[in-house]
């Protein structure tokens, strides 16, 4: 008769235990949460103001937080691209320059060529039919609007655009991008000849959009999202005099000016 080994003298394996998350856990994590969500909108706003040095200390009494979930938001933060951590001094606050939007609105340009493309090549027609009508529904008292509200439109329009490309991290990239130039952006949408300018070109990105015409509607954003230096300049000078007042602001303007020449 065969016999089968006996395996009687092995020990059998235990499943190892899943630790669940504490009450102490998950309150750690909404006090990290909340600090970073904070802090990013008083960067956003500018209430840090650029290059200054951040006070962890100061900053989690203003909070009421402990320093951990302060430095927690602090480094995501940094790792976000809002702030900069340099080794041995602390986190700063991004400086405002010429070089530093232009990267940005470049980078915008990108990300939103290829949200359009992908849009165009994998969109539902009711997602196309969904951003027409959310378009036609604000165009016509579009320019009459508060920049506050023109700012958040034009941000929903594109991030649009960027949902229904089908990829969430360009959707992610883009509201990135679009938190780190809001102050900038808010201060351009307060220029009337700026904001007619956006009526025409969402119109156009729209009417490519329904044909799925990709050269036309990616021509159509670059030219609506790119900024030539000297309006960078001047939308960085009524920001710093915003920010700072205008006798400092003036210095910090004709010192950025300088870099580009």
């Amino acid at each position: 008769m065969r016999k089968f080994p006996d395996f009687r003298h092995i020990r059998q394996m235990k499943a190892p235990m899943t630790t669940l998350p504490t009450k102490t856990d998950k309150r750690a994590a909404d006090s990290s949460e909340r600090a970073y969500t904070t802090i990013k909108n008083m960067l956003i706003d500018f209430e840090l103001r650029p290059e200054a040095r951040i006070n962890e200390v100061q900053l989690s009494r203003q909070l009421g937080l402990s320093r951990t979930p302060v430095r927690e938001a602090l480094n995501r933060l940094a790792s976000d691209g809002f702030i900069s951590l340099t080794p041995n001094r602390g986190f700063f606050v991004r400086s405002l320059s010429t070089d530093g939007l232009l990267d940005l609105y470049e980078l915008r340009s990108i990300i939103e060529c290829a949200a359009f493309t992908r849009m165009c090549e994998r969109a539902e027609d009711a997602q196309i039919a969904e951003l027409r009508d959310f378009w036609y529904g604000v165009r016509d008292d579009y320019e009459s609007r508060e920049p506050d509200d023109i700012l958040a439109l034009d941000e929903q329009f594109h991030m649009m655009i960027a949902e229904f490309s089908g990829n969430p991290e360009i959707a992610n990239q883009l509201m990135s991008i679009n938190q780190r130039i809001r102050f900038i952006r808010r201060i351009q949408v307060q220029h009337v000849n700026h904001t007619g300018s956006i009526v025409a070109s969402h119109s156009q990105i729209v009417d490519a959009a329904q044909t799925r015409d990709i050269e036309t509607g990616c021509e159509m954003l670059r030219s609506h999202i790119e900024i030539t230096v000297s309006a960078t300049q001047d939308a960085l000078k009524d920001a710093l005099m915003e920010v700072y007042g205008t006798n400092n602001a003036m210095k910090g303007w004709r010192r950025e000016a300088g870099k580009t020449k």
